[in-house]
């Protein structure tokens, strides 16, 4: 038996239906639609993930922003730097996996890196490749 528990936000980028029925996509400058690379949909959603670098043993933690099948985006304390590799793990929202929420280990390349308020790191990184990890019984 798997534990529920709503520990995540999930609110997924949509576009507005016109008067007319069509779905109008959101206006974008020149500069912004040669920089938008993302080939799938991306879901917004807060969920904690584990950020291990391969050259160091002990994982830090992380809040993600947003995530696809082949991209995250996510928040935090520990700077990483853009072109390494990082093991990432967490539950991707149902959204994700046709309505069941889903643990996986991903191993991806931190493509940019930017500095936030507070000392904080926003960390964009493309997934190289995700592993669905097994589901463990709830303890009783």
């Amino acid at each position: 038996m798997a534990i529920a528990s709503p520990w995540y936000k999930i609110q997924l980028l949509t576009t507005e239906p016109s008067p007319s029925g069509s779905c109008r996509q959101p206006k974008m400058t020149k500069s912004e639609a040669r920089s938008e690379r993302r080939s799938n949909r991306r879901v917004v959603a807060q969920v904690p993930v584990r950020v291990r670098k391969p050259s160091d043993s002990s994982p830090t933690s992380a809040l993600t922003r947003d995530v696809s099948t082949n991209g995250i985006f996510l928040y935090t304390q520990t700077a990483l730097t853009e072109g390494s590799d990082v093991e990432l793990v967490l539950i991707l929202p149902p959204e994700m996996t046709s309505g069941e929420k889903s643990w996986v280990c991903c191993h991806a390349r931190v493509v940019r890196v930017e500095h936030g308020p507070g000392g904080d790191f926003g960390v964009a990184a493309e997934i190289k490749r995700m592993d669905v990890l097994p589901e463990l019984p709830a303890l009783s």
